[in-house]
């Protein structure tokens, strides 16, 4: 009888109580709380950063564009299509692309604005990306001006 009580008393001891195993989850929902929102802004601010990025190698690849078709930009209509295949016409003669091997996009999954000539920037032509909300004109839009 002695060596069951024993035993009984040890298994009670060595399990968890319910309120103990609700502490343990209320302090990781916490922690989690904690990181969590930290972890949404930094990969908010590392798609802003990706799109700047993606914005500047644009700009590039307009600028050998230029180059190459004696000083010329793609216009508003061709945009930046041209960059990924020939123009017809004789300046496909001068076309030494492609200059994007596939269709620029931002971090969201967007499409880049184009403009030729410029509206807004001191360079030759327009280059924006409607930003974290993707609704253009915003304070968050993202551009080359």
């Amino acid at each position: 009888m002695q060596t069951k009580k024993i035993m009984h008393q040890n298994t009670l001891r060595s399990a968890m109580t319910l309120i103990e195993v609700l502490l343990v989850v209320a302090i990781l929902l916490v922690i989690a709380g904690a990181v969590v929102p930290s972890l949404v802004n930094r990969q908010e601010q590392a798609n802003i950063d990706a799109t700047r990025i993606s914005l500047k190698g644009l700009e590039q690849a307009l600028k050998l564009y230029a180059i190459d078709q004696d000083g010329q930009y793609p216009s508003k209509s061709d945009g930046l299509a041209a960059l990924m295949s020939a123009p017809n016409g004789p300046a496909a003669d001068l076309w030494r692309g492609p200059y994007c091997e596939e269709k620029p996009l931002d971090a969201w999954r967007r499409e880049f604005n184009y403009v030729y000539p410029a509206a807004q920037s001191p360079k030759p032509f327009d280059l924006s990306s409607t930003g974290p909300d993707g609704i253009p004109g915003n304070e968050d839009d993202i551009n080359n001006w």
